[in-house]
């Protein structure tokens, strides 16, 4: 008899997490007629694929801190800024990965990454693209190619991957504006949308390029690869473009695949969230979860056990100088989501399984589940710790930024305030 399948992985693992910005759920392996992005889509016939995953925030500054400590971002301490910065007194899983001897290496090509933000906590190697600068309000710059052969150069050198490593690049080029590439065929036009596909198919080039090149590399046979979003883009639904601002599915559902040595391909549709990817990454690489985190690995379920029910899935926005408060739940076929205190705590309903677009709000028409998605919102949020953000800058409310930036000290005097 043959033996049975495995459980999980046979030995701790490398992690290679592939990260491209503003990537929409509706990809080509998630039904989209366009073949924008062939080389994913091979790659995701290969692969565990999940069906309905969401980021916990719309915008890069509040996922991107989810992904790395395992906590929603409101539990964290960091400024009001629309780009936020992180304390160093939040703790980052990278910080756990250097101490217990596991090569950590990031590659970015924004310069949020590389402005004392934060993000950059616990990790050996940290390395931006060169040649790019900071637009607080676009993206100006191609640089999938220079990712690519960054990641290579790293990853090439034994002091990075001759042990265990963990590996993080964010491919950026998606991110407005939208540039029509060399090789993106005329039929698909030129409005927003079009572009958009050619930035996809662009950067599916690329991160191909990377993968093939992975591949042939004697650190592959023991590495999971994860590729992934932090969150969607609008085009013109609810009124908006690109994103930030609102919790609306087309800005935050994003695609999810793993490629695990030992784990088969299939497809999970359970939704979820990426509050789960830090305990999953933790698990891959053979470490314990952190008593901070917020969400379970996936690990069991990638490798065929029963993938458990979410009760409730969260997603917020947490209040800056540009962002209002928002934050949302979905449980079963409904979502709610709520308004912040200078909104009057405005409520809406929906039934995502008859109007997945959220076009019809639901609160007036039925009120006792509106009640009762009131009631789990508040009980929900009730177990998660929000912590108000430091700096002293306004905040899009009218607040001032005068949060903590570290604990309570233990002897029981006030944390320190920022400002």
């Amino acid at each position: 008899m043959p033996p049975p399948p495995p459980t999980r992985p046979a030995k701790p693992l490398n992690v290679l997490l592939v990260t491209i910005d503003a990537m929409r759920a509706d990809m080509p392996w998630n039904g989209y007629p366009r073949p924008i992005a062939p080389r994913l889509t091979q790659l995701a016939k290969e692969s565990v694929v999940y069906e309905d995953v969401r980021s916990v925030a719309s915008y890069t500054a509040q996922s991107v801190s989810t992904w790395l400590t395992g906590q929603y971002t409101s539990a964290l301490y960091r400024t009001g800024y629309f780009f936020a910065g992180y304390a160093k007194s939040n703790v980052f899983f990278p910080e756990i990965l250097q101490e217990k001897g596991i090569r950590t290496i990031g590659v970015q090509s924004h310069m949020y990454f590389n402005r004392g933000k934060g993000i950059s906590q616990g990790f050996d190697v940290w390395e931006m693209v060169p040649g790019i600068t900071f637009d607080p309000e676009t993206d100006n710059h191609v640089t999938s190619h220079k990712t690519t052969a960054l990641m290579e150069e790293l990853l090439a050198k034994k002091e990075n991957t001759g042990g265990q490593f963990f590996a993080w690049t964010h491919y950026t080029d998606p991110h407005d504006v939208y540039v029509r590439h060399e090789g993106c065929p005329e039929e698909w036009g030129k409005k927003n949308r079009d572009r958009y596909d050619c930035e996809i198919h662009y950067v599916d080039q690329w991160v191909g390029k990377l993968l093939d090149w992975a591949e042939r590399q004697p650190w592959w046979k023991d590495t999971a690869l994860i590729v992934t979003s932090d969150h969607g883009e609008a085009f013109g639904e609810h009124g908006m473009y690109k994103h930030a601002f609102e919790l609306w599915d087309v800005l935050v559902r994003v695609p999810l695949m793993l490629h695990i040595p030992g784990a088969q391909p299939r497809r999970i549709s359970e939704p979820r969230t990426l509050i789960d990817l830090a305990p999953t990454i933790m698990d891959l690489l053979g470490q314990k979860p952190l008593p901070q985190f917020a969400g379970e690995s996936w690990v069991p379920e990638a490798f065929g056990a029963p993938p458990p029910h979410r009760d409730v899935l969260v997603m917020e926005l947490n209040e800056d100088s540009h962002n209002p408060p928002r934050r949302a739940i979905v449980k079963g076929d409904y979502k709610l989501i709520v308004h912040g205190p200078h909104a009057g705590w405005n409520h809406l309903l929906f039934n995502l399984a008859e109007d997945p677009g959220e076009l019809h709000n639901l609160a007036k028409k039925e009120p006792e589940k509106l009640e009762e998605m009131k009631r789990i919102f508040v009980e929900t949020f009730a177990k998660i710790p929000s912590v108000a953000p430091y700096g002293g800058m306004k905040l899009k409310g009218g607040r001032t930024a005068n949060g903590p930036m570290r604990p309570p000290k233990t002897d029981g005097q006030e944390a320190e305030a920022g400002g």
